[in-house]
């Protein structure tokens, strides 16, 4: 069995991928997931910003779960392509704390296919009213070898060499770390404008902290449902823009020698299905992978531990 990482918009992407039996087994696990959740009743998609990097102050509701893959496909220059696949299990514990479990893994073209590690996220918002501005606290555990090519943020330094490096030298070497984010969120006449100060620190060794951003700003495309319903409508289509990037370290704090990425993102909430984004994110520098393509298709399954006990009776 082959899987095909591929998108449309470069020839490059075109080519099968041999994936060994891990590599199977982790989508095999992501599909069923999915798929339970896409026969689960009275489903709702996520009303939420479509970034990729950047978090808004929207937090899971209590005691629903969103069921994501999120998927990474590149080909850097000088490298082989690669793609990568994180699940995303996300819980609304209460009200003003959702929880994540985060699973990557990423196969390379011409090398192999691993399991990348586990993270582990927790956002707090301290203020549940509304305001001009809607701060959400952020903490993460993460536990991930140095072969990860998820982009779910950038940090410090990383450049373009650290995905060109074999599988076989960075997966001998996990990173324990812990990742804390400052997140800044607005909305205005149906506009979103989030801002995220991020700062990480490796558990394990004496290296520096490490700091990056991510900023983001996004809107359905109609605010009002229409008077028939479809699919495509435009108040089930969202659009938005993001920039993130690194800031260095505490031994050079700054742009200087940083990856720095931009790119459009929009999304499609199906009626009673889930919600499938999509961006092409472009390095704005050399040290950056020059086309990203992300994909991800989420679902939310309402009141889980409700149905869990409804179905046992």
């Amino acid at each position: 069995m082959k899987a095909l990482l591929s998108s449309g918009c470069s020839s490059k992407f075109l080519h099968l991928v041999p994936l060994p039996t891990l590599g199977r087994t982790i989508l095999a696990i992501a599909g069923a997931l999915l798929a339970g959740a896409f026969l689960a009743p009275a489903p709702a998609a996520a009303q939420e910003p479509p970034y990729f990097v950047a978090y808004s102050h929207a937090l899971e509701e209590p005691d629903n779960l969103e069921i994501a893959l999120k998927t990474t496909v590149a080909a850097p220059k000088n490298g082989n392509r690669f793609g990568s696949a994180t699940l995303e299990l996300e819980y609304g514990a209460r009200a003003w704390w959702t929880t994540e479990l985060y699973l990557s893994g990423q196969t390379t073209a011409n090398d192999s296919t691993i399991f990348n590690g586990f993270r582990w996220e927790n956002r707090f918002r301290p203020l549940m009213r509304e305001h001009w501005i809607n701060p959400v606290l952020y903490f993460e555990y993460e536990n991930v070898n140095e072969a990860d090519r998820s982009f779910l943020e950038v940090m410090g330094h990383d450049s373009i060499a650290d995905v060109v490096v074999p599988n076989g030298f960075e997966r001998a070497d996990t990173e324990r770390s812990l990742e804390m984010k400052l997140i800044l969120s607005s909305n205005w006449r149906g506009w979103n404008f989030s801002e995220n100060f991020i700062t990480e620190k490796d558990l394990n060794e004496s290296e520096p902290w490490e700091f990056g951003y991510a900023l983001g700003a996004a809107r359905p495309l109609a605010l009002a449902a229409g008077a028939k319903a479809c699919v495509f409508c435009r108040e089930n289509l969202s659009a938005g823009l993001e920039l993130y990037g690194g800031l260095g370290d505490t031994n050079g704090f700054g742009w200087r020698a940083t990856s720095q990425y931009l790119g459009p993102s929009i999304a499609l909430d199906i009626p009673r299905g889930p919600t499938v984004t999509f961006s092409p994110t472009f390095g704005l520098n050399d040290n950056s992978v020059g086309v990203i393509y992300r994909i991800k298709v989420s679902y939310e399954v309402q009141q889980l531990f409700h149905r869990l006990r409804g179905s046992g009776r």
